[in-house]
């Protein structure tokens, strides 16, 4: 049966989930005995706790995706709990450094809780959201719902270091740049699947080049005006870099055209100058990206105030290979920003180069299992959301961890399931959900289609395990 892929039970695919998960537990549970004796020469107090935590999550994880989605996966749940699970470690052990040097709070026991409420909202959406194909008839309610968020902070939000990316009610607080970058993804797969003919099929060739006609500029010239708007009132750059880069990611796998990465790039990187010339926030901001180390100088740059990116470059320097140890290390001193978007300085000097490759590996294993699903799904909505959503997942690390090795200029934003962050670990949870379903149904589809194929075959006139079929030969 050549060019039939054997069939993969679904158990056989939750079992190996559950080895995975095993080896999760084991890894944080000894990241998190590890740091505290390398602190305090003692195992840390709530160790138990830790470990039974990280056990229940990942077994109700498991058994609620056994239930709801037996076919998708097995490596996104436990890649996803992993993540999470090495942010608690950071998060517990920076908790003592901070606490010591600034006398502020623990964050560790807030991040557990929000991660299980990620995990339940994961399962929720597992739970209500059967076929993800019914996510393409709100496709505009979804876009006006992510457009009145996406502009929310500039007239609700307060100032917070420099950026309004924050909405502040009755004493929550909520980003919603993270839950915008799903209902973009969500939008723009169902927009692209109507009208992809005529974005791809139409315009003139230049230079050898077909570049798109100007009545179909529309979109993307929309989609360019409303990420300025969020670079200039909201001084958001990193929300801004993620919502244009998706659509235009998503756009080229639509089209398969490259004018659209041409023009997606050149109106970006104008966008960016302009504004990163005028917006003093932007522009103070390039001005340490370009000279990490002038906060020392005598004259400083205008805007530079914060000694954040060379903190940041020495940590990594300290850290060299193989980093100085977990717990050993000073990642305090980079005052707040350390337990959140530079919360992978920590693993850099901790853990060295190897344990941010490690990381960053993590990152890519999950974004490539993303592009897998598309091309496994069978519907195009299907593929293109899982572009859109993986795409989105690969700009957020490439700002955070660009910004924070100094090869883009700062953004702000969260590192997805490592820095602390209940907007951020809710909305990744709920990706994870949406890429599970996305699996199990391109999975279901192939199987249907394999038995389908199998079925049909006949060997000497016989219907593979039937009965003859009437009036074939068996010398056929």
């Amino acid at each position: 049966m050549r060019g039939l892929k054997p069939l993969t039970p679904a158990g056989a695919r939750r079992r190996t989930e559950a080895l995975l998960l095993a080896f999760v537990i084991a890894i944080a549970v000894l990241g998190h005995a590890s740091a505290g004796l390398a602190m305090n020469d003692e195992l840390p107090p709530n160790l138990a706790g830790f470990a039974v935590s990280m056990t229940l999550l990942s077994l109700v994880g498991h058994l609620g995706v056994r239930r709801f989605a037996a076919h998708a996966d097995p490596l996104i749940f436990p890649l996803a709990m992993l993540l999470s699970g090495l942010g608690l470690v950071l998060l517990h052990r920076l908790d003592q450094g901070y606490i010591e040097r600034y006398n502020s709070e623990a964050n560790a026991p807030g991040q557990l809780v929000w991660t299980v409420v990620g995990v339940a909202a994961c399962l929720l959406v597992l739970a209500l959201l059967r076929d993800h194909r019914l996510l393409q008839r709100f496709i505009y309610i979804t876009m006006a719902v992510a457009l009145v968020l996406l502009i929310a902070p500039a007239f609700f939000g307060a100032d917070t270091y420099g950026a309004k990316r924050w909405i502040k009610l009755f004493g929550f607080s909520l980003q919603p740049g993270e839950f915008v970058k799903i209902m973009i993804a969500v939008f723009f797969a169902g927009y692209l699947v109507v009208h992809r003919d005529s974005l791809a099929l139409t315009g003139r060739r230049f230079l050898g080049v077909r570049l798109p006609p100007m009545r179909q500029l529309g979109p993307i010239v929309t989609v360019w005006i409303v990420s300025m708007l969020v670079l200039v009132f909201e001084r958001d750059l990193g929300t801004s870099l993620i919502f244009f880069g998706v659509f235009v990611v998503m756009l080229y796998v639509a089209t398969e055209r490259t004018s659209w990465i041409v023009c997606g790039v050149l109106m970006a990187a104008g966008g960016a100058f302009v504004v990163g010339s005028t917006e003093p926030h932007v522009k103070a901001r390039v001005a340490a990206w370009l000279n990490p180390l002038s906060y020392y100088w005598e004259v400083r740059p205008p805007g530079v105030t914060s000694d954040q990116s060379a903190q940041a470059l020495f940590s990594f320097g300290t850290g060299g290979v193989s980093g100085t140890g977990l717990g050993l290390g000073h990642p305090e001193l980079i005052a707040f920003a350390g337990r959140s978007d530079f919360i992978l300085t920590t693993v850099g000097e901790e853990l060295g180069l190897a344990g941010v490759m490690a990381v960053l590996i993590l990152y890519a294993l999950l974004v490539q299992r993303g592009l897998r699903m598309a091309l496994g799904a069978r519907d195009p909505f299907g593929k293109l959301l899982a572009v859109g959503l993986a795409s989105a997942l690969a700009l957020q690390v490439f700002v955070v961890a660009g910004g924070v090795t100094g090869l883009i200029p700062l953004t702000g934003k969260a590192l997805p399931f490592l820095a602390k962050g209940g907007s951020s670990l809710l909305a990744n949870w709920v990706m994870i959900a949406l890429l599970l379903r996305i699996s199990d149904s391109a999975e279901r589809q192939r199987e249907a289609e394999t038995r389908e194929a199998v079925g049909g075959l006949r060997v000497g006139g016989l219907p593979v395990g039937g009965l003859p079929v009437a009036g074939a030969s068996p010398y056929k």
